[in-house]
């Protein structure tokens, strides 16, 4: 595969202090760092290797490899990983599909999944399992959001996501929510650049709003598209639509965008003014919500690293569900699921300095766990 990266591991700094394991810590990372998708994935490596690093954990080996956004090349990492590598925790994978075909067989080899974005329904529900932890929220959480965002101002919504497991789950989040009339639920291919057909339906769908979840290139594509159009409906979406790493590629047209987070560059708190900062410094960029989330996943497995073995599984699940760090996003606790209780927010692109960037402007939910937690039966 073309721009597959060789597996770097990855072994920085001085000793944390009470490091329970007597041999390295080995993490697989899984991401997307080629094709259209390749700015999620390197966010998500950058903000990983940016709390190792801050650790200074010289027990702590990353290796990491380029899914191609391709599920079968992501297992067939994975089950190297696992079986060559001898991986103790993977993580990184940003897209849905993939990660459904790599983390149940991981968890089943025994392995310890901690997701720093995807987050289907199924894994949270009723195919929970006490090895896999979500640090980024659960797929339907952001669409919910913008769903009771929405009741404040629109009638009559126009919904649009890809045709995989994210998307699927973004539209019932926002429908869960959304007490208007949905004027048209289109589902669009997954990597798909050319929206002209889709733009059209919106044009004569007589909708008053349009909710989409695109993210990575596809969305680039829409909103370029769509401004060029002279629709002039308004757009809304969530965070990762319109995050930080694909802002400066869709340009001008996202300015006024509303979109939904559990995290964004203003928020008030010592972790985020340290981290914000942090981050452009090693990476001269500021961080999405990607880097944010991989971030608080490095924090999660570090802090349990620091206090249990990872070969004792019930001691390092333990500490992992303790969450006991200091996110940039603010609160963070687990549910029963092990998927994330946290505030989410509504924010607006703006252009601050000449760059393209969100503000908070509300908080939508306080607290917010999510609606398959109930099902799962760990």
């Amino acid at each position: 595969m073309k721009n597959l990266l060789s597996a770097a591991v990855i072994g920085l700094g001085i000793a944390a202090a009470g490091q329970a394991a007597a041999e390295p810590l080995k993490i697989g990372m899984i991401t997307t760092l080629s094709g259209g998708g390749a700015g999620l994935g390197m966010d998500t490596r950058d903000g990983f290797m940016l709390a190792i690093k801050q650790a200074g954990n010289k027990d702590i080996e990353v290796i990491t490899e380029d899914d191609g956004q391709k599920p079968e090349l992501a297992v067939q990492i994975a089950d190297k990983m696992i079986q060559s590598d001898q991986v103790d925790i993977l993580t990184g994978i940003v897209w849905s599909n993939l990660l459904m075909a790599v983390a149940p067989s991981a968890v089943a080899q025994g392995k310890f999944y901690v997701s720093t974005n995807a987050a289907p329904a199924a894994l949270a529900g009723e195919k929970c399992n006490p090895l896999y932890f979500n640090a980024a929220y659960q797929n339907d959480n952001l669409h919910e959001a913008m769903g009771e965002y929405a009741n404040k101002d629109y009638k009559k919504m126009f919904i649009m996501a890809p045709n995989y497991p994210a998307g699927k789950d973004s539209l019932t989040g926002f429908k869960r929510y959304y007490k208007g009339e949905v004027a048209a639920e289109v589902y669009t291919q997954v990597g798909q650049t050319d929206y002209a057909a889709e733009i059209a339906q919106i044009r004569a769908s007589g909708a008053d709003g349009v909710f989409i979840f695109l993210p990575g290139g596809m969305g680039i594509a829409f909103m370029k598209q769509y401004s060029q159009s002279g629709v002039k409906t308004p757009v809304m979406g969530p965070g990762f639509s319109f995050s930080q790493d694909v802002l400066p590629a869709i340009g001008d047209a996202a300015l006024g965008v509303k979109n939904s987070g559990q995290w964004a560059k203003d928020l008030d708190n010592e972790a985020n003014k340290k981290f914000v900062p942090a981050f452009q410094a090693e990476y001269g960029r500021l961080p999405s919500i990607y880097a944010v989330q991989a971030y608080d996943a490095a924090q999660l497995i570090l802090s349990a690293a620091a206090k249990a073995d990872v070969k004792d599984t019930e001691a390092f699940r333990a500490e992992l569900l303790k969450a006991d760090i200091q996110s940039p996003r603010g609160k963070f606790k687990f549910n029963t699921n092990q998927h994330p209780i946290q505030d989410i927010y509504v924010a607006e692109v703006v252009k601050e300095d000449g760059v393209l960037t969100n503000k908070i402007i509300a908080p939508v939910f306080t607290d917010h766990g999510d609606a398959y937690a109930k099902d799962c039966k760990m």
